[in-house]
């Protein structure tokens, strides 16, 4: 089923997939039949596209593609979601180029072999360029360029996880990546650069710490983990990294100054000075395994 436009589906295509190509001022939006019921657009032609889901049971995919200068993807809905990008150049001059109402799990996937830019603009509604009300999961062996005018470029009222991808922040207005709960780089390229405030904040969503729980399942620390890939933060306003949590390095490489570039909430240090102390604010000459105060920042060795 085709919205506002006379284009028949193939038995071939996905009958879970909703298919969104933009073109200037136009999009055009390809609904399954199996899922018609399911989702409605209220958009019409626009490139603003605006479409609602209702489904509480499975977890459709909304595949993006083409090009437009003043567009957006706006996604309501109730249950988890994929969103692919396919070679998609969107920017939207008065709001986030994603914007997802959608308080679950919302999978980005950049594809394979495909390079996709967003870019926003000013407006006081919303927090990012991509704007999510749940908790965002980045994959894809693609590249994703963000550019956030407003605030930051990533926003999102839960965590953010992010594994395999090329991701570029190349500037925000504030901060590159704003998350609540914590924030996970399991693998991939980040690279994050010219912020008008933190290059990545992660704050603690509720009052209280979960601390960290297995899998992280409805985890609430505001800890900032790096399991593997490449990370890079430069040219920030603010700093590199700041966390209501703790910030661990477990495995792969950053590129910025974890001495005087991170803050973590509720630590201090005797000096100024660039010894270490443990917790109880005991100078330590040789550290091992455990968490630390160096430069007045909390730092965790594995």
């Amino acid at each position: 089923m085709l919205m506002m436009c006379a284009v028949t589906v193939s038995a071939k295509d996905d009958p879970l997939t909703v298919k969104v190509v933009y073109n200037g001022t136009t999009a055009t939006v390809t609904i399954p039949d199996d899922i018609a019921s399911y989702v409605t657009v209220s958009s019409g032609t626009s490139s603003h596209v605006v479409i609602t889901s209702s489904t509480e049971s499975e977890e459709f995919i909304y595949d993006l593609s083409g090009s437009s200068d003043d567009g957006e993807f706006c996604l309501n809905g109730k249950y988890k979601c994929e969103i692919d990008l396919s070679g998609l150049t969107l920017t939207n001059p008065t709001g986030p180029a994603l914007n997802i109402q959608n308080g679950k799990r919302i999978a980005i996937s950049s594809k394979k072999e495909t390079t996709n830019t967003l870019t926003d603009g000013n407006n006081k509604d919303y927090n990012g360029c991509i704007h999510c009300t749940g908790h965002l999961e980045f994959k894809g062996k693609g590249v994703l360029n963000i550019v956030g005018n407003s605030k930051h470029a990533i926003y999102s009222e839960e965590y953010v996880e992010i594994k395999n991808l090329t991701l570029n922040i190349t500037g925000a207005k504030k901060d590159g990546i704003h998350c609540k709960e914590y924030f996970l780089m399991e693998s991939g390229n980040v690279t994050i650069s010219n912020t008008g405030d933190d290059g990545i904040q992660c704050d603690l969503a509720g009052e209280t710490s979960t601390g960290e729980l297995a899998d992280h399942e409805d985890e609430d620390t505001g800890n900032v983990y790096q399991l593997d890939g490449k990370l890079i933060i430069m040219g920030y306003g603010g700093e590199a990294i700041k966390a209501d949590g703790t910030i661990e390095y477990r495995g792969g490489t950053h590129e910025f100054d974890t001495s005087t570039g991170i803050s973590v909430a509720n630590t201090s240090t005797p000096n100024g000075d660039a010894v270490v102390y443990d917790l109880s604010g005991r100078r330590v000459a040789n550290p091992t395994r455990g968490i630390y105060i160096h430069n007045g920042k909390k730092v965790v060795i594995k």
